[in-house]
């Protein structure tokens, strides 16, 4: 996901927060301090509230990342390479190298966020009831309540039946089972994600528009959101079928302009971009390898003062690990590879010379 800040890695996963997160922690900081909080009855003073819903805040976003992590272990351990975990202003999303290979790895990595979720909820729910024995203060026991509550929410919510939730993938994983069929499964749970994302928002706009309800804001938002990916879903899937049974020969872009890497930026504009139609250039070493690639974004944000001394390798990004292939590859390969930010897909070489290129815009 582009604009995400890295965290670091988690049992060797690496795990980022997109800008939307801190949004949504000050979002949240404030709902707790101006609203939740002050119901305990607690007789504090408004600093208190506010560091009280800080660190609430922050306990619900580990809860979410604790949620997504749950999905990218239990995808490792049957055998799905895990990408990346990113935090954002809707959740989280595990980015995954393939799809599970059978319908009983899919169901168990699917189930695990929810029970992670569930989980924390219990144990919030333990804490508060600690809380609550052991005479704690009314806010710190208002804000495990709340904790408690929104997590069990949190995977009540994402088991509802539609893509791209949780319990969409569940249902997924049943449909695939008892049809046989995958392609049928993909199309009953994307169609049902549609319907539910347009169904949350006629609630949210109901909650606003009739009774002036906040909230029913967010459910118009989150209904938005899940109506759009479960139609980018399907937009995908139908693009998978029409790959089905297609080599790179037959989509590549044949015979591209290449960048050699020792060359600096102005050095490469002046002789190959002005009058070329490519957006994405494989940058070749020495021997003609490809070594990364360049495209017309990175060129334009090196300053006018430093192209004429930054060679194209300083700027180039890196081939994602499989992006050299045959011309007789499967075509259909490409779609594990277009993930959000990725523009060159893949570099098809044959006899050691490069022959075409995939972009993400072909």
């Amino acid at each position: 996901m582009k604009q995400s800040l890295p965290l670091g890695r988690v049992a060797g996963v690496p795990v980022g927060a997109h800008w939307s997160t801190v949004v949504v922690l000050l979002l949240i900081t404030g709902l707790l301090a101006l609203e939740v909080l002050p119901r305990s009855g607690a007789r504090v003073g408004t600093g208190l509230y506010w560091v009280t819903g800080a660190v609430a805040a922050v306990l619900f976003l580990a809860a979410l990342l604790a949620h997504e992590l749950a999905h990218a272990l239990t995808a490792r351990r049957r055998g799905v390479e895990v990408r990346s975990v990113t935090l954002f202003a809707l959740g989280g999303v595990t980015e995954f190298d393939a799809p599970a290979a059978t319908p009983k790895a899919e169901f168990v990595i699917a189930a695990a966020g929810p029970l992670a979720s569930l989980a924390a909820g219990v144990l919030f729910w333990a804490a508060a009831l600690a809380a609550s024995l052991a005479s704690a203060p009314l806010l710190v026991l208002m804000a495990l309540s709340w904790l408690a509550g929104i997590n069990a929410l949190l995977a009540a919510f994402n088991l509802l039946p539609g893509a791209p939730l949780d319990g969409g993938r569940v249902l997924h994983a049943v449909l695939w089972w008892r049809y046989g069929e995958r392609d049928r499964a993909d199309r009953a749970t994307t169609r049902a994600g549609e319907r539910l994302g347009l169904g949350l928002v006629v609630a949210g706009l109901a909650l606003s528009l009739l009774w002036a309800r906040l909230e029913g804001l967010w459910l118009v938002l989150v209904g938005w959101f899940l109506s759009t990916a479960a139609r980018g879903e399907a937009a995908a899937n139908d693009l998978r079928d029409g790959l089905r049974g297609m080599r790179l020969r037959d989509v590549m872009t044949p015979d591209p302009r290449t960048a050699a890497e020792w060359l600096t930026v102005e050095e490469f504009v002046a002789r190959s971009v002005l009058d070329s139609r490519q957006t994405v250039f494989a940058t070749v070493d020495f021997d003609g390898r490809p070594s990364g690639y360049v495209s017309l974004e990175t060129l334009r944000d090196v300053p006018p003062e430093r192209r004429a001394t930054t060679r194209l390798r300083e700027v180039a990004r890196p081939l994602a690990e499989h992006a050299v292939a045959e011309p007789d590859a499967d075509a259909s390969d490409l779609l594990k590879a277009a993930l959000p930010g990725r523009e060159l897909l893949r570099v098809v070489m044959d006899s050691g010379r490069i022959v075409g290129m995939v972009t993400s815009t072909d």
